[in-house]
């Protein structure tokens, strides 16, 4: 079988049909091993009726002992054998599926890998579980038709020759017979196809909803959505049960076809034979071979139907797996030019957001996805007519804009292992610039809480930490990455408003010099912003500062104020400030108690952080802040 380590090759991804083609082809003898030992094994079955018929007419009717027990050894020697051959079909065929399971697992995660942050923009994360889980089974357990589906084919045209010398009715009959199975079969094929493929993308989608329901349990339960959405699961179980009801319908049949055709066949043969036995065309020897024979069809014709069926559903399941290998990551020209040799505007033409280097800007928009897309095209995760220092950034090397720009997703993924690996990233930092990064993050009392401190072990998505907590943590692994570009999606919406302050005050003062975005409508966030953009349908309706914007801005203020009234006649040094901004914070119905690490962060700027020991333990009351919020 493929080695885990080892290239699985490139797929031929033009089809269903070719890709199924294509994992053949990658273990050819394997798989010719496996169709000639299956054809040799369910040959030998159909040779055994014709042992038996010598067995009488040679031995036993004109009772020949010598002839007779020479007969018999040559039956059980075939027998013996043939269970031999059984045993190697059986591991050649488990080693093929294996393979084609493999290997299909390797090049779906290693396209996972390509990528990279364009998989979810692409495609949605139950479409990938069902891939992974459900289609690499369904394509694996189809290649039986290169043994046993091979190997039936063969003997139904060997049993059909054996046939012709004892009788050529009996010889049409079988040849005949097949054929009409596969043409009352055939459109059932075709409907089970169908029936599949819309089973398979329903219950993608129902997947995608389990994720969505789990991770977002604790919001569902504090919006009171919790039922609403269990009613729209439900439904949508009630509809994907109904499409599993049908796909069993067209499933019930093929197997019940399977079954009962080759067995109304074997007694229409019979018949037919003993009829002749009765006239004298046929002997008592042949009577039984031709019931032998016949009997050993039934196998190949259930396999016949049985392959049919596995590649009727392999089919559906490798053009899914082919759609998925066919996403393209985002990539460069092939003649791509050298980024700006220093740090240089970022301009977005379809929103009109200017991104001056070195400054703090913050995107506000009533929709968080219009800002979120805003932020796709400034780092080259959509396309778009960005440019960066007068270049069109999609023309820019891929390798160096990822280098410099950094998009920091509120939701990215936190794999397992200890804090200190999850936040550090490819730079391995010292000590001392961890600890500044988590400072700047207000992640102190994460470390501290925890028994071991950074070296402490971090569940995978970090499930043992809280909303707040996660959020911070991607933070500081953010900071620690050290980008020119800082491209940050709604870094402290989880946080209650003291922890936000400081956070918000430390990103600006640790980023100073540097280009940093940040996406927010928290006034605590835009007031230490260089530069607010002023999101309308995605467009810039106007930019300044936060306090500007309040004055000149009826919408910005509405945003950003929501339930306050602000006295519009006052001059700037009466708009609200920090203090005042948490009073909003409270007013919209954010918990403003003060956070531990925050509140001695804001008190004492300079104190300095060790990690030595967990000194205190984490707050409760400010872990259950940042679950509500989170």
């Amino acid at each position: 079988m493929i080695d885990a380590y080892a290239d699985p090759g490139t797929p031929d991804r033009r089809g269903g049909w070719r890709y199924l083609w294509w994992l053949v082809t990658r273990q050819a003898g394997r798989s010719l091993t496996g169709a000639v030992v299956a054809t040799v094994w369910m040959g030998l079955m159909a040779l055994t009726p014709y042992l038996l018929s010598r067995a009488i007419d040679d031995g036993l009717e004109p009772s020949d002992g010598t002839a007779l027990a020479g007969w018999t050894a040559a039956v059980l020697g075939a027998g013996v054998f043939n269970a031999w051959l059984g045993v190697v079909r059986h591991r050649t065929m488990t080693k093929v599926r294996m393979d084609a399971n493999f290997r299909t697992v390797k090049v779906v995660v290693e396209h996972a890998a390509r990528l990279g942050a364009a998989l979810s923009r692409q495609i949605g994360a139950g479409e990938v579980v069902t891939v992974g889980v459900g289609d690499v089974q369904t394509i694996s357990t189809s290649l039986t038709v290169v043994g046993p589906g091979l190997a039936a084919v063969v003997t139904y045209a060997v049993v059909a020759a054996l046939l012709l010398p004892v009788s050529v009715t009996l010889s049409v009959v079988i040849l005949l017979g097949v054929p009409l199975i596969a043409v009352l079969v055939g459109p059932l094929m075709g409907r089970l196809q169908g029936t599949e493929t819309g089973y398979r993308e329903r219950q993608a989608v129902l997947t995608a909803r389990i994720g969505d329901l789990a991770g977002g349990l604790r919001v569902l339960n504090g919006l009171g959505g919790k039922g609403l959405f269990a009613d729209a699961f439900r439904r949508d179980s009630q509809e994907l049960r109904e499409q599993g009801y049908r796909v069993g319908a067209v499933t019930s049949w093929i197997q019940a076809l399977g079954m009962g055709l080759p067995t109304l066949f074997l007694a229409v043969v019979t018949w037919i034979a003993a009829r002749l036995a009765a006239q004298g065309a046929i002997s008592i020897g042949e009577l039984v071979s031709v019931y032998g024979y016949v009997a050993v069809l039934v196998l190949p014709v259930y396999f016949f139907i049985d392959c049919a069926y596995e590649l009727s559903r392999g089919v559906v399941a490798a053009r899914r797996v082919v759609r998925f290998l066919s996403l393209e990551p985002l990539a460069g020209p092939s003649d791509a030019l050298d980024a700006p040799g220093f740090p240089a505007v970022l301009h977005d033409p379809e929103s009109g957001v200017r991104v001056v280097p070195g400054k703090l800007t913050a995107l506000a928009g009533a929709r968080p996805a219009e800002s979120e897309a805003v932020v796709d095209r400034l780092g080259r995760y959509a396309a778009s007519d960005v440019t960066w220092g007068g270049v069109r950034l999609d023309e820019v090397a891929l390798p160096q804009v990822r280098e410099r720009i950094l998009v920091a997703d509120n939701e990215a993924d936190l794999f397992a292992g200890t804090l200190r690996e999850l936040v550090r990233g490819r730079r391995n930092p010292d000590e001392g610039t961890v600890a500044r990064a988590v400072r700047t993050a207000a992640a102190d009392d994460i470390v501290l809480g925890l028994p071991g401190g950074l070296d402490s072990p971090v569940d995978a998505q970090g499930r043992s930490l809280s909303g707040g907590q996660r959020q911070r943590v991607r933070l500081v692994r953010a900071l620690l990455a050290d980008p020119e570009v800082l491209l940050a999606l709604e870094p402290t919406s989880a946080l209650d408003a003291h922890t936000e302050a400081a956070v918000a005050t430390r990103l600006r003062a640790a980023r100073s010099g540097r280009t940093t975005v940040v996406t927010s409508t928290s006034p605590l966030v835009l007031d230490r912003a260089d530069t607010v953009c002023f999101l309308v349908d995605g467009k810039t309706a106007a930019t300044g500062t936060h306090r500007e914007l309040l004055r000149t801005e009826p919408g910005y203020r509405d945003l950003v104020a929501r339930d306050m009234e602000p006295d519009t006649d006052a001059g700037p040094e009466t708009h609200p400030g920090p203090e005042t901004h948490a009073g909003m914070e409270a007013q919209a119905g954010m918990d403003t108690d003060t956070h531990p690490a925050a509140d001695a962060g804001v008190r004492a700027e300079a104190d300095p952080v060790t990690y030595a020991a967990p000194a205190t333990e984490a707050d409760p009351a400010a872990d259950a802040d940042e679950e509500v919020m989170s």
